[in-house]
């Protein structure tokens, strides 16, 4: 298990589901944290704490609740979370031992929520994307919609943590959430009615008997063995030509996105390269599959909601095989996270890495554009019409 939770890449989202279980790019690599002891032998090097004591020595002073200052670690934390929060990325973050204990939990249980993917994007709290058949999907949320409140609280500022324990409850109870669309003039709220969420790993169809239509919901860990079952019906099958279908997919374990990437590349094809900047040696994660699946011509889908697993499989398809991808930018989440178990069971997460595509492109904040471009409008919504999978079918049919 452990071994598993290691290699946890959906691009560092919280979903409001199964917090931190779709978390791409994520390595819960827990170290015991500094000890009391080595703090007081290891200053920092160029920092002055004074102006910190000056401010805690004014504050006692002259703060009018005096008793508020009375809870040290309540001051600590805050003050931590203050240095973690100024470095900017919304992905490296400090848990308090309660924080910390829950992610833990949520890493191996199953939960109750609305079952969608968040993110921030641009400082806004952004729908990565609403997870197959659950509230949030048939509430009507997208991928790429912006989360203006949660009940009353404006969402500008907010971390993902304190989003998710916003919207988060149990079963039967309901969470209005304000939404703002690209294409709306104004916001809309949206009463969605949590539940327990149960999501399925993947869905076969075939159209026209010669074209197998192989949707991904995420790089879970029971996907490696559905995939498998897929990839041998499809084998057995008429089908000679795959549509690779990552739509508001936003990620898993790294493990299963790069097994799968085994059965379309040849074994020792790079699959995504791990970056660790300031000069420090980059890893390659390579194929190691059967590559059973090589010989067939395969387009993929992607839009707004296909993050980090979903933006490796596809970038890897394109840059080994010049595969072509069809839909929308990618959301663009391709930052490595890992987990340390600090001394007095808080955590804290912080981004140690960042994923790249075998050609050596960024993912983090960019994405993966679309050879093809087509998007989805309302319209097609309303008339449940699905313009991208029309022109994969389109374009594959020709191959």
């Amino acid at each position: 298990m452990k071994k598993m939770i290691r290699n946890l890449i959906l691009p560092c989202f919280f979903s409001v589901v199964i917090f931190g279980v779709f978390v791409c790019g994520f390595y819960l690599g827990i170290e015991q944290g500094i000890t009391e002891g080595m703090l007081k032998t290891s200053p920092v090097k160029d920092m002055d704490f004074s102006l910190f004591w000056e401010t805690y020595h004014t504050l006692e002073e002259k703060f009018v609740d005096p008793d508020k200052m009375h809870d040290n670690s309540k001051l600590i934390y805050g003050a931590i979370s203050g240095m973690v929060s100024s470095l900017d990325d919304p992905y490296t973050i400090f848990l308090d031992p309660k924080e910390s204990k829950r992610f833990l939990d949520d890493v191996s249980g199953s939960f109750e929520g609305v079952g969608m993917e968040i993110g921030i994007r641009e400082t806004q709290l952004q729908v990565i994307a609403p997870l197959e058949n659950t509230p949030a999907q048939r509430a009507g949320l997208r991928a790429g919609d912006y989360i203006v409140k949660i009940e009353d609280v404006y969402t500008q500022d907010i971390t993902i943590d304190e989003a998710v324990d916003l919207i988060r409850g149990p079963k039967n109870t309901e969470v209005v959430l304000t939404i703002f669309r690209k294409a709306w003039d104004k916001t809309k709220e949206f009463t969605i009615t949590r539940n327990v969420i149960e999501i399925p790993s993947l869905k076969l169809e075939f159209i026209e008997n010669d074209i197998a239509h192989l949707r991904l919901y995420h790089f879970s860990q029971k996907a490696n063995y559905d995939f498998k079952e897929a990839a041998i019906e499809i084998i057995n099958s008429d089908a000679q030509k795959i549509i690779l279908d990552l739509r508001n997919n936003p990620g898993g374990y790294l493990q299963i996105a790069q097994d799968i990437a085994g059965w379309f590349l040849e074994k020792g094809q790079v699959v995504t390269i791990e970056d660790f900047g300031q000069e420090k040696e980059s890893k390659e994660y390579l194929a190691k599959g059967n590559s059973k699946l090589i010989h067939y011509p395969v387009v993929v889908l992607i839009n707004q909601g296909s993050a980090s697993g979903s933006e490796i499989l596809a970038g890897a398809l394109r840059d080994n095989r010049d595969i072509k991808i069809i839909g929308e930018q990618s959301f663009g989440k391709g930052s490595v996270q890992e987990l340390k178990k600090l001394s007095d069971g808080s955590s804290l997460k912080v981004t140690i890495a960042k994923w790249l595509t075998p050609n050596g492109d960024f993912i983090t904040d960019i994405g993966l554009a679309p050879d093809i471009e087509i998007e989805i409008t309302d319209e097609d919504y309303e008339n449940e019409k699905d313009p991208q999978l029309e022109k994969a079918i389109e374009v594959i049919t020709e191959m």
